[in-house]
């Protein structure tokens, strides 16, 4: 009995660790259209002390989401690796319909500032900081998510408010994260 439950505590990570490398690669079915323009955010903004995401047009929230952050979310993130969500003024610039994560949209994360301030220090500024849904396959998890911070920096929504907010905000829509 004893090596059978050890057998099933080592299986079980490579199992889950397998499935997740599979559900990788099926990426995220086909993406909603784009909202009509009247109905579409101008800004986005980030509040991560709050852990919140509201899409706002003319001035106005018209929808709001509780999100997960980087695993180490107080600071602006400085460099790669450092699992911090940046802060400041960036761009949403472009969106990945075939994303690890149920889809995704970029942030412009390195800045001038940012390269400059990385470059001082010797340090890559990482990038590739995205809003996306729960990693493929792990959509069941649902809002349970936000129980952590569990990302590389990037802001993580459920896959439905993900589809949302692929509808709702195009690229070249400003995005402002405040500490």
């Amino acid at each position: 009995m004893r090596r059978a439950l050890i057998i099933a505590a080592l299986a079980l990570p490579l199992a889950i660790i397998g499935y997740t490398q599979v559900m990788a690669r099926t990426g995220s079915g086909t993406p909603p259209p784009l909202a009509p323009e009247v109905q579409r955010a101008d800004m986005v903004r980030v509040d991560k002390s709050d852990r919140r995401l509201d899409l706002l047009r003319e001035g106005t929230v018209i929808r709001s989401y509780k999100v997960s952050l980087g695993a180490a979310p107080e600071g602006h993130k400085g460099q790669e690796g450092d699992e911090r969500t940046p802060t400041g003024s960036y761009v949403i610039d472009w969106r990945n319909p075939n994303s690890i994560a149920h889809l995704s949209l970029h942030i412009s994360y390195p800045n001038a500032d940012d390269t400059a301030r990385a470059k001082a220090q010797g340090v890559s500024p990482g990038g590739n900081i995205m809003i996306h849904g729960l990693p493929n396959g792990w959509g069941f998890v649902s809002g349970l998510h936000r129980v952590w911070d569990w990302t590389n920096g990037c802001i993580a929504v459920t896959n439905a408010e993900m589809r949302e907010i692929w509808a709702l905000v195009p690229d070249g829509t400003p995005i402002e994260i405040a500490e």
